[in-house]
């Protein structure tokens, strides 16, 4: 059963940096970060298939990248530039095989992190 556990939420100031991570029990092919706004469908920010292949949603392309560190596990989301529309909780999920911004697709989630930019 994986295990994902997210840190590096916070508040932080409009135009600033904040990288959240994600430490996952085991390794699975696609590594996926989401979020929801209050009163808001969860939204797919980025996903990363193994080592190189990512994939950025427009609404954050510029801004925000995905990484992982596929020796220990962790997958980051390195936000640049944040805006105050990029408040949500964002979560982290994981899929053994397919790699998209569909929720159905990942199988594994973790309780999520707040971010609110002010």
């Amino acid at each position: 059963h994986v295990q994902l556990v997210e840190s590096g939420g916070g508040s932080v100031q409009a135009g600033r940096s904040l990288k959240l991570s994600c430490a996952a029990s085991e390794y699975l092919t696609c590594m996926g970060w989401f979020r929801q706004a209050t009163g808001e469908e969860r939204e797919g920010v980025a996903v990363m298939s193994g080592e190189f292949h990512t994939s950025v949603a427009n609404s954050v392309k510029g801004r925000f990248t995905i990484s992982r560190d596929i020796a220990r596990n962790i997958t980051y989301l390195h936000m640049s530039q944040v805006k105050p529309d990029d408040t949500a909780m964002y979560y982290c999920a994981a899929s053994p095989r397919i790699c998209t911004f569909n929720r159905a697709d990942f199988s594994t989630w973790g309780q999520g992190t707040q971010v609110t930019v002010s």
